[in-house]
């Protein structure tokens, strides 16, 4: 029976989800687990540049894995034909590659997955399997959504939130340090996550949000940056709307994060287990260590913009 009265519980909002229409998931890592249910993967081709957990997610699935390097603008090196029955797994790096070039990789190859985690507002293109998540762009503590036209035969139950939301509700209130274990344990806890339904939790807060408003404040921070940096930016970036992060390669990237972190601006690596496949003197190893992916959120103005770049400044 529906309960009626008592304590009042967390406000529902009506608000419209950005990827409605899309299969909701837990997390970004199990829209992939999904696909590969789905279509029955046994091999795929994954970039050398990749967090592990998409190698960890094809590994738990059995599926055989095959990699690939991509070119400094960050698009695959097309210099392989797939074996049979093989996917091609391809990265959208910081909302740089197009949809046109999207729909020329899936005329060539068919069997493609697009993963959009670093591009949450580009739109699908219509006939392929493309990956959203929603930590990376959101202050929720869980979620992904997927395109696709499979559906798996069996019911999935709704995952739950309300244990993992502890860490984005303490951040409000104190620093980030005080809770940064706790944001990294949950984040390790969906490598063994089941696939499930997204969280009512999760949804009914992505309902909340002025999309409109976060969408220009990220691409007016990204553009903001752009202007002021892509004369020594040694990567050619366009300016993607609702953009992840700005990402800033230097030549000595590495020593400019540890000097940000002490100034409390901070960077991510992204990603360390890159060095599990490739050297620090490939393309990849470089990227991972010299690329400053610059917060460029909508908890920030062009006043936050401004104390970043002064902060960049050789001392």
């Amino acid at each position: 029976m529906k309960e009626i009265g008592g304590y009042i519980e967390f406000e529902s909002y009506n608000g419209t989800i950005y990827h409605e229409g899309a299969v909701a998931l837990n997390c970004g890592r199990n829209c992939l687990a999904y696909l590969i249910e789905a279509n029955n993967i046994k091999k795929i081709r994954l970039p050398y540049f990749l967090c592990a957990s998409v190698r960890n997610v094809c590994v738990k699935y059995g599926v055989e894995i095959t990699f690939y390097t991509i070119g400094a603008d960050l698009r695959p090196v097309v210099d392989f034909e797939l074996r049979e029955d093989e996917w091609l797994y391809i990265v959208n790096y910081y909302g740089q590659l197009s949809n046109d070039e999207a729909a020329a990789y899936k005329s060539k190859y068919d069997r493609v997955i697009f993963d959009n985690a670093q591009a949450y507002f580009q739109p699908p293109v219509e006939d392929i399997d493309t990956i959203y998540t929603c930590r990376k762009f959101f202050g929720v503590p869980d979620g992904g959504f997927l395109f696709t036209d499979k559906r798996l035969s069996r019911e999935l139950p709704f995952d739950e939130s309300f244990e993992r939301i502890h860490y984005i509700m303490g951040r409000f209130e104190r620093t980030a340090g005080e809770f940064y274990k706790e944001s990294s344990d949950n984040n390790r806890s969906f490598a063994d996550a089941p696939i499930r339904r997204m969280s009512r939790l999760t949804e009914n807060l992505l309902r909340s949000f002025d999309y409109d408003r976060i969408i220009s404040r990220r691409t007016d921070n990204f553009a903001f940056l752009h202007e002021r940096l892509s004369g020594i930016n040694r990567l050619s970036l366009t300016v993607p709307q609702g953009a992840f992060m700005y990402p800033f390669y230097l030549e000595n990237g590495a020593e400019v994060r540890k000097r940000l972190q002490q100034m409390k601006i901070f960077v991510p690596t992204l990603w360390n287990d890159v060095f599990d496949y490739r050297d620090r003197n490939s393309l990849e190893g470089d990227y991972t260590e010299n690329i400053l992916p610059l917060p460029i959120d909508q908890r920030y103005d062009i006043g936050d913009m401004e104390m970043i770049l002064s902060a960049l400044e050789p001392k």
